[in-house]
């Protein structure tokens, strides 16, 4: 079911959230787009998604792409990416049986976003770095 939109007086469509029927407002603490929105900005959420932008990748092979993620931890963020419709997990019927995780058309739509907050954290880094010593040294 396709969310609804109506148009407010600033002529920005608002989207009505099918479960509650109210406005999606992530200042909200009570809307749902809260918590995806928590979800969605994880680091490991955003590196997961960038990786599986080049194809399906193996939980073994991501581990090995994202340095630093545990393996629970890793885990833990697939199963809410594919609770929430981001990924798709399809398990192959060899022995080991092998799964395989790629990103659904709603995952796909993540792409861009993260594509383009990695893309400003890594031309920006040097500032950031600049800007932290700065204020480290100063009293």
């Amino acid at each position: 079911m396709a969310p609804e939109a109506a148009v407010s007086d600033q002529a920005e469509a608002v989207v009505i959230v099918a479960s509650t029927g109210l406005p999606a407002d992530v200042y909200s603490a009570k809307c749902a787009t809260r918590q995806v929105l928590d979800h969605i900005a994880s680091k490991w959420t955003v590196l997961i998604v960038d990786a599986l932008g080049a194809g399906p990748l193996r939980h073994a092979q991501l581990r090995r792409r994202i340095e630093g993620v545990s393996q629970k931890m890793l885990t833990q963020t697939l199963r809410q990416l594919e609770a929430d419709g981001f990924l798709d997990r399809t398990v192959h019927p060899t022995v080991p049986p092998e799964v395989e995780y790629a990103l659904t058309p709603l995952g796909e739509s993540l792409r861009e976003p993260i594509r383009a907050i990695r893309t400003w954290t890594e031309h920006h880094i040097n500032e950031i770095e600049e800007a932290r010593a700065a204020r480290a040294a100063s009293p």
